[in-house]
């Protein structure tokens, strides 16, 4: 996939967040050279399996100005990077508990002049704050990730749905829902993208 075929997807862009996007490759490459975050075979399909599939979250949840947005067990800066470029007017606060993937989120956010991102060297247990929405990116099974974060959500959202979590998973989810015992939303992202990749992934909406 190529940053044009990324574009169909968000006709809207400024000239300014097609440039952002169109830097993530090199940033990357030469992070990753460095500090092993994403895995080798996956870096040349960077746009399609990092950066539109985080995107997958903006076609279900716009986020508005103002907003804030934690991402927990961010890795290199998925889903939160291509997220906070897509909303440069929404707050975006990275963490993960491994230091040295933090590095890599800091420098590639401060090469492409986000000011719309913190990112800290934190576990979600850690942070006494709280958000709009949380994010992240299969990090662990959801019964095991909503205790991480219970509590942490405001509750003066006027976005198109009440505060949450949006969780990007894979596969069959059945029965990792039942066991976690939360009412969620499931948004299949075959119905926004075409591409392959994306016949079995999901956005799991929870009302936080």
């Amino acid at each position: 996939m190529t940053s044009d075929q990324l574009f169909t997807y968000f006709p809207d862009l400024t000239p300014i967040q097609q440039q952002q996007f169109e830097q993530l490759p090199a940033l990357y490459e030469f992070w990753n050279n460095q500090i092993n975050v994403i895995s080798r075979k996956d870096i040349d399909q960077l746009f399609e399996r990092h950066v539109l599939h985080s995107l997958g979250i903006a076609k279900v949840m716009p986020f508005l100005p103002g907003e804030s947005v934690l991402d927990v067990g961010t890795g290199g800066g998925f889903p939160g990077i291509p997220l906070a470029i897509l909303f440069p007017d929404t707050r975006f606060y990275l963490v993960d508990s491994i230091g040295k993937k933090i590095k890599v989120v800091q420098e590639v956010a401060k090469a492409l002049g986000l000011k719309n991102v913190r990112a800290e060297h934190l576990r979600a247990e850690q942070i006494d704050e709280k958000f709009d929405f949380i994010v992240s990116r299969a990090v662990t099974r959801l019964g095991d990730f909503y205790p991480w974060i219970k509590g942490k959500f405001t509750r003066t959202s006027n976005n198109g749905l009440p505060s949450g979590i949006l969780y990007l998973k894979g596969g069959d989810l059945a029965e990792e829902i039942k066991e976690s015992g939360l009412k969620v939303h499931q948004y299949y992202l075959k119905d926004y993208f075409t591409e392959e990749f994306f016949e079995t992934k999901q956005v799991i909406y929870v009302k936080g």
